[in-house]
């Protein structure tokens, strides 16, 4: 026999009047919507605030990388000052030579000095190359992570899509019943008048239709709370209600490996990974590269103009140039850096140990999806079977107790067993839809999917 709280999934006349006052009352503040998936999907992505911090830290990424590229271009730089100086002393006399005459100083003087640099790094051990590498890998670090939370938000939306889904069949296949379970209450009073049951009898469908509005309730606020978070999720007016629309998936089965090669292909986790260990890598160069020396050279003009005016007269001005080049190495990196790399090494054997964890953890969770979807085919399957006997049942069951050769609680039993067979399979069905998407999750094609 099912268990009692399955026997409480009826709806009858008061509870149907129940469902119309709910619709009359909200009709006026709600607004139905009948949504897709898919379009649920893409309101999803197009309003996750989540999704939108990630863009952000790709952008972030791709500026950082731009930034390193710019050091490679030359730098220049001006500058153009003017000084005044006032002598406390108007004399100067060289010493060592007390014949020699003072030299009359000015009792002020004035200049304009200027300079223009142009400075370009040659070479330096490739630390810019390496430097170039290391941040092109973080971004695409960033993009794999996005697109890892845009696989998590997907899955959240179709996961409370289906939740609410079963919901909504419940009470469609529920309300589908009314009229049959309130049917039998009515035989049942009538069978009461002509004598032919007991009051007790009336009685068993009286509490009936109580447990029923009961059930009915909670089936209600698991629905409002289902489709308020939803609307929050999709970026719709929370005051939406929600009626959802499923393609249904084709639900085939795949050999197990190739679910298992399609993870490691896919995972953003074990992407994610690989490039830390070629981060790690870029590290220890670019940690060897600071043992090379660096290379530059350079161009200066010198503008001198010691006459106070800002435009001096002919031949009172100098403006050397210099063109120079640079060789310098810091030889205190042959020894400063030998426990650097030594951590950049280990660094890099903990990313390479990292990869393989969450190769086996993947492995382990297909398996894990794997198995749970083909349970719920298995079920989809017993359950058709079931509703089939249940009908033959409800069938006889009602015949018996037309005939007062069975009492009401058969008939009741057989009537729930029946409707609670429907509900059932309706939530495999759902259940199953989602398990074919959490195999996909795991897999990492769940983008790659019509959905």
């Amino acid at each position: 026999m099912m268990q009692n709280n399955f026997k409480t999934a009826y709806l009858v006349k008061p509870l149907l009047l129940f469902f119309l006052g709910l619709g009359f009352s909200d009709s006026y503040a709600q607004e139905s919507k009948i949504i897709a998936v898919d379009e649920a999907i893409k309101l999803s992505i197009a309003n996750s605030k989540t999704l939108k911090i990630s863009k952000m830290k790709i952008d972030e990424a791709i500026s950082r990388y731009s930034q390193t590229r710019d050091e490679a271009l030359p730098k220049a730089s001006a500058s153009y000052a003017y000084n005044h100086a006032n002598f406390l002393s108007h004399e100067f006399k060289l010493p060592g030579n007390a014949d020699n005459k003072p030299i009359e100083l000015p009792s002020s003087a004035d200049a304009f000095i200027g300079t223009v640099s142009l400075q370009q790094l040659i070479f330096a051990g490739n630390k810019l190359k390496y430097a170039k590498e290391s941040t092109s890998l973080l971004t695409e670090v960033a993009r794999l992570d996005a697109e890892k939370q845009q696989d998590a938000i997907i899955y959240a939306v179709l996961n409370s899509c289906y939740n609410l889904y079963k919901v909504q069949q419940s009470q469609s296949i529920i309300k589908q019943n009314a009229e049959a379970v309130e049917q039998q209450l009515i035989q049942a009073q009538q069978f009461f008048k002509q004598g032919i049951v007991t009051k007790n009898d009336v009685l068993r469908f009286q509490l009936q239709q109580n447990n029923v509005q009961l059930t009915a309730t909670d089936l209600e606020t698991n629905r409002k709370i289902i489709n308020y978070n939803l609307d929050i999720l999709l970026g719709l007016p929370e005051t939406t209600s929600l009626q959802i629309q499923f393609n249904n998936p084709q639900l085939d089965v795949s050999p197990f490996n190739a679910y298992i090669d399609s993870a490691i292909n896919n995972r953003e986790d074990i992407k994610i990974n690989n490039l830390r260990s070629k981060l790690a890598e870029t590290n220890i160069k670019t940690l060897s590269a600071e043992y090379m020396p660096t290379v530059g050279a350079g161009v200066n003009l010198y503008y001198i103009n010691p006459s106070g005016k800002f435009i001096p007269p002919a031949k009172s001005f100098i403006a050397p140039v210099a063109i120079g080049a640079t060789i310098s190495w810091n030889i205190d990196k042959l020894w400063t850096n030998k426990n650097k790399i030594s951590e950049a090494r280990i660094q890099q054997a903990e990313a390479n140990l990292n990869t393989e964890v969450s190769t086996d953890n993947i492995k382990m969770e297909v398996n894990e999806g794997y198995q749970s979807y083909l349970r719920a085919l298995d079920r989809i399957k017993i359950l058709d079977l079931s509703i089939e006997q249940a009908k033959e049942n409800d069938r006889i069951l009602e015949s018996k107790y037309r005939n007062n050769i069975a009492s009401a609680t058969d008939r009741i039993d057989a009537e729930t067993q029946l409707y609670q067979a429907l509900i059932n399979l309706e939530l495999a069905k759902a259940d199953a839809g989602l398990a074919y998407y959490n195999l996909l999750k795991t897999t990492g094609t769940l983008t790659q999917h019509n959905l």
